[in-house]
Order: C-alpha cells, then sequence, then structure tokens
C-alpha cells in the first residue's frame, strides 16, 4: 500500500481526492493507497445522503462566510478545521467474510484503528479507547473520529476526521442536531459528546500507516483527475445543497 499526503489546499479538491483514487482503482489504474491531509481553514461538510438545512445552520455559516460541502460516502455531518486530521484508505475487496458487506467491513477497519491509536495513547486516557456505534471511536464516552465508507465492486473507500486540537465550540455554532443518532450519544449536545484527542498529528499518521502497512509516496497520484471532479462537482451548489 502507498501513502499520498495530498499537495492540495482547497477543500473542493482535499475531498475530491477521495473519489478520484477509489474510481482510479476502480479501472485498474491505481490500487491500496492511505491519503492524509489537515484542513487549514474551516468548513462543513455533509454526508452523501443528508440534507443541509436538517443538518447544518446553514444562516450561521452563511454569516461567517463559512462554506458548505457534500462528500461522496455517507454517515453524519462534520465541521472540519485547524486541528483536525483527516485520512483515507482505498482497500482491494477480497473474498475473505470481513469484505463482504458494509457491517463486517467496518468492524475489521474500526478494530485495526482503534488499536493502532490506543498501542501509541499516553496514560492520560485511562477511561480506555473504544468503538461505539457503527463507525465512533471514542475516549470513554467522548467521540473524537467519525468514519464512513463507499464500496465499488473491487474497492472500498474508508475515511474518517480526528478531533485532535480542534475548536469544538465551532461544532455547536454550526451543526444542528443530527437526525441520526447512535444510541450511546443519549441525546447530548455536541460539545457534551466530542472531545479532543489531544495528540500530534505526526503520531496518529505514523501510528496509521504502520498499522496498515503503508510506505513509500504514491508514484502517479490522479491530480488532473482530483483538480476536474473538484471543478466540476465538488464546487457547485448543485452537488453540495442537493436535496
Amino acid at each position: 500500500m502507498n501513502l499520498f499526503h495530498l499537495p492540495f489546499r482547497i477543500p473542493a479538491e482535499q475531498l475530491a481526492n477521495d473519489e478520484a483514487l477509489l474510481e482510479t482503482a476502480e479501472s485498474g489504474e491505481g490500487g491500496e493507497a492511505l491519503v492524509f491531509w489537515e484542513p487549514l481553514e474551516t468548513f462543513v461538510v455533509v454526508g452523501y445522503a443528508n440534507k443541509v438545512g436538517t443538518e447544518v445552520n446553514v444562516p450561521e455559516c452563511e454569516k461567517r462566510g463559512i462554506r458548505i460541502y457534500r462528500r461522496c460516502s455517507g454517515g453524519g455531518t462534520v465541521v472540519q478545521m485547524p486541528g483536525g486530521l483527516n485520512y483515507s484508505l482505498i482497500l482491494r475487496i477480497s473474498d475473505a467474510p470481513a469484505w463482504q458487506n458494509i457491517s463486517a467491513t467496518n468492524r475489521f477497519i474500526m478494530a485495526r484503528n482503534c488499536a493502532a491509536i490506543a498501542a501509541i495513547a499516553p496514560s492520560q486516557f485511562p477511561q480506555g479507547f473504544s468503538v461505539r456505534g457503527h463507525t465512533d471511536l471514542c475516549v470513554g464516552d467522548l467521540k473524537f473520529a467519525g468514519n464512513s465508507q463507499r464500496r465499488r465492486k473491487d474497492y472500498l473507500l474508508f475515511h474518517g476526521t480526528l478531533l485532535l486540537q480542534c475548536d469544538l465550540s465551532l461544532i455547536e455554532q454550526l451543526l444542528l442536531m443530527p437526525s441520526h443518532q447512535p444510541e450511546y450519544r443519549a441525546r447530548r449536545s455536541h460539545l457534551e459528546f466530542v472531545a479532543n484527542l489531544g495528540m500530534p498529528a505526526d503520531a496518529i499518521k505514523m501510528a496509521l500507516a504502520n498499522a496498515w502497512q503503508a510506505e513509500g509516496e504514491l508514484a502517479r497520484p490522479p491530480l488532473e483527475k482530483i483538480q476536474a471532479l473538484a471543478r466540476e462537482k465538488y464546487s457547485t451548489r448543485e452537488w453540495n445543497y442537493k436535496s
């Protein structure tokens, strides 16, 4: 598996990267990869099936000039901001039981990611790490990472966002209460539900790279495809605000 440190700084290009790598792998022109990127500005990203008006405090975003985007995978709405870390896995779907459906794949990948991060966590986390809901990583009952999946015939995309040193108040201000909540959330507000992990991004990157045996930079990243998708899809109101 190859590593790819995303060179793009524009949110639409950062989001387009995942779809481009998945489609390139599916077409036989690419393969498995692990990607890292860190947001340089604050923006909101809704899941594929989310309705912007249901999940996002649109007037507050408009007042602050914060843009709203849509990703190609499911799951809930997130606030991307400095202090967060994003990773994306492009993985081949094999005949093994762990890859045969969404639920089994979620369990397999989340267990590996959780173990990788727990192994390097400092001692101030006596409450322990766990996977809650379907794809939430938690310290105790506080969520610090959300994840989602998109599948094709031969490859899948699994990606997530980790809260490391984020301004958590922005989540409370920019998002409404989610329309779908895991049972363990117990109707808690955003500020009562999430937490920063407080670990350096480089340590998390190394842990995940080791866990997935990713080494060597991606030789031929589909840069033109990423830019085209960003321009023709991820920058458009038709895609980002679709109902």
